[in-house]
């Protein structure tokens, strides 16, 4: 087999494990143990490039990348009956609910005020009630554990994250069909933001947002999402040194307010007395002879 038609380097150490894969002309035996590797390749090769939501591996922080790009403001749709939006030509679990997208990968839940990211890591405590309550039939790429649920139904979590959980978010499956809330509007001011012209920066996704998004959330963990998270984390102790470096950084006059009042009274007090004290010294000798 030719090897100068494939200048990719990849590509090459597909073919160098391909020929590990061939029989042993000695032997007649075929090694599998590249086998895996030779098919992740391959189908990683061929695979479609029209998607619209990618899924790789990665993390970073304070935001999350969690291997989802998403080149173009998504395709959503409502889920009928629930206040939440799910993007069905995506191939990951895609949400919009209460102004915000959540995306369920590798057993965790993110959030994110913009549709590429960066993302959140929320707790299962702390995920939106009408996020876990959406059918399983609209998770595009749902886990091994779902098999066998109901599609029309939401997920069994009490059975996946145990009983501490289900105490704690008691009823999470139990609302009144017929009075759910209406569904927040789609942030579409987003669609102008796309390829090189998606913000990044936290700060600058802030400021943009809060000019063309007037919609204030109404779940509790989701306003969670919207709080400073840069000094109201800081730690008690490390705030502690710097509160005494400022006390010890004040002047001393500053140290007893209370008792100027009191000098500056008795000062004037004893001006007014020597004043006097002239005026009747001056007074008698103009008296005398």
């Amino acid at each position: 087999m030719r090897t100068d038609h494939f200048p990719d380097a990849r590509v090459n150490c597909f073919h160098e494990q391909f020929i590990t894969a061939m029989p042993n002309p000695e032997t007649g035996e075929i090694k599998m143990r590249y086998l895996p590797i030779v098919l992740s390749v391959l189908l990683g090769s061929v695979a479609p490039t029209h998607a619209q939501v990618s899924v790789g591996v990665g993390i970073s922080l304070p935001g999350v990348s969690i291997g989802i790009n998403v080149p173009s403001y998504p395709r959503l749709v409502q889920v009928p009956g629930y206040p939440v939006y799910y993007d069905p030509r995506a191939n990951s679990n895609y949400f919009f609910y209460d102004g915000l997208y959540w995306v369920y990968l590798g057993d965790n839940w993110y959030a994110s005020s913009w549709y590429n990211g960066p993302w959140q890591l929320t707790a299962p405590e702390y995920v939106p009630l009408f996020v876990l309550r959406i059918p399983v039939r609209y998770y595009r790429q749902p886990p091994v554990y779902f098999r066998g649920w109901r599609a029309d139904a939401p997920p069994r979590w009490g059975d996946h994250w145990g009983r501490d959980w289900e105490q704690r978010r008691s009823g999470w499956d139990q609302w009144d069909r017929r009075s759910a809330p209406r569904a927040a509007p789609l942030p579409i001011y987003q669609r102008q933001y796309s390829g090189n012209r998606y913000p990044r920066a936290a700060e600058q996704q802030n400021s943009i947002r809060s000019g063309n998004y007037r919609y204030q959330p109404r779940d509790t963990e989701t306003q969670q999402h919207f709080e400073p998270r840069s000094n109201s984390r800081v730690e008690p102790q490390q705030q502690a040194p710097v509160h005494l470096n400022q006390q010890r950084q004040r002047p001393p006059q500053a140290q007893h307010p209370q008792f100027e009042p009191q000098d500056k009274a008795r000062d004037k007090k004893e001006t007014r007395q020597d004043k006097r004290r002239d005026n009747k010294n001056e007074d008698r000798g103009q008296d005398r002879p």
